[in-house]
């Protein structure tokens, strides 16, 4: 069984979530497709960095990411850091010959993601996006459920993605409320996961309208650029700065297959945490997601009996997508970790099988655009062709 090393650039909460599904992987999925070794962690200081590989497991730790993906004892470089650096991180790694894992979005820019893919794309190196709430298996079981035609031709589908944790002018300015960072806001950071599950689940999009909104256009400065996701709130009011990104984003779109489309993405819904949903509306049946109920799907069928239409509640277990690796009874409790572990499974799968990974950055790329497509329509109010 090959073991291929790993690079993590970045070692803030999403660098527990990679570490976790590292280790956890071949344990959950055993024989694994290959083992990740922990090798090397990237911070911006030597002193984070040796924490975090004393916190993390892995073998040494740098503040130098350049030296570490040209490392030829690397063979994967996981890209976990701000968006902005994604660009220059990704295209120094293929053009070392390594493959890539970024997390989402793939970058600020229609222009970054363009340049991303045509990197890895020359340099024939496997990427993938983190775009894991796909891989939660109750919509592994949507999307089983469309491919086989139980629910027919798709009419409609609706998103949402909502959180409340920056409802508070108290939250500080994290990078993601700066656009030369973040690049977009609530778009780019949450909507590009209901953009990505409804490519994955209904198909590619040919036209967007929409509205983006920012509520609270200051925010308090922090001291330090560490993510800290609304769970630090700054009484000091004095020094603030601007918000240039939006905190709200509503759109509908047409899609290729002529299915329409809603979509709403915020960070300023009170009461909502982690409200990813999806209803899809088929002309011989609906489905239903929740995210925060995410070890149930709900399915209805037109042609059950008159006196027994309804929402049927399944709950995924070791009898769905990847339920033999997980847990061994249904409703045992499908985690945030567990469609990490998922995703790593795949991508080292697509590597040992030298298949192509999904999402990669090609569909990044497509993310991008319609994010793009997205923005322009608010300024115009009018419908942007893809």
């Amino acid at each position: 069984m090959k073991e291929y090393n790993i690079a993590l650039i970045g070692a803030g909460f999403m660098a527990k979530a990679h570490s976790m599904a590292y280790s956890s992987m071949p344990i959950c999925y055993w024989p694994a497709p290959a083992v990740p070794v922990k090798k090397t962690i990237v911070d911006i200081t030597e002193e984070k960095a040796a924490e975090a590989a004393k916190r993390f497991g892995f073998e040494k730790s740098s503040a130098d990411w350049r030296a570490v993906v040209s490392d030829p004892e690397i063979d994967v470089v996981n890209i976990a850091t701000p968006n902005d650096l994604h660009l220059e991180i990704a295209v120094a790694a293929a053009e070392n010959g390594k493959h890539i894992f970024c997390e989402k979005p793939i970058a600020r820019t229609v222009a970054e993601a363009e340049q991303m893919y045509d990197a890895v794309k020359k340099a024939g190196v496997k990427n993938m996006l983190g775009f894991n709430y796909r891989r939660t298996p109750a919509v592994l079981l949507a999307k089983e459920i469309i491919e086989k035609n139980e629910i027919g031709k798709i009419l409609n589908f609706r998103g949402t993605y909502l959180q409340d944790w920056s409802a508070s002018p108290s939250s500080p300015l994290s990078w993601r409320f700066q656009k030369d960072v973040a690049g977009s806001g609530a778009l780019g950071d949450i909507g590009t996961h209901i953009i990505d599950m409804a490519r994955f689940l209904v198909g590619d999009i040919s036209e967007v309208i929409g509205r983006a909104k920012t509520y609270i256009t200051e925010r308090p400065k922090q001291e330090d650029n560490v993510d800290k996701l609304g769970t630090v709130q700054m009484e000091d009011k004095t020094d603030l700065a601007a918000v240039d990104v939006d905190d709200e984003v509503s759109f509908m779109v047409k899609f290729e297959n002529d299915a329409f489309g809603s979509f709403e993405a915020t960070r300023n819904g009170w009461g909502r945490n982690n409200f990813i949903t999806f209803e899809i509306h088929g002309e011989k049946g609906s489905l239903f997601f929740n995210y925060e109920n995410r070890d149930e799907l709900q399915v209805y069928y037109s042609n059950d009996p008159s006196d027994r239409r309804g929402f049927r509640t399944i709950y995924s277990g070791p009898a769905h997508p990847y339920g033999e690796g997980l847990w061994p009874i249904p409703a045992l409790g499908i985690g945030y970790s567990d469609t990490k572990i998922i995703e790593c499974y795949d991508f080292f799968k697509s590597i040992e099988d030298n298949t192509e990974s999904s999402p990669n950055f090609e569909d990044g790329v497509k993310i991008a655009r319609i994010c793009d497509a997205v923005l322009s329509s608010s300024e115009s109010g009018s419908w942007v062709k893809l």
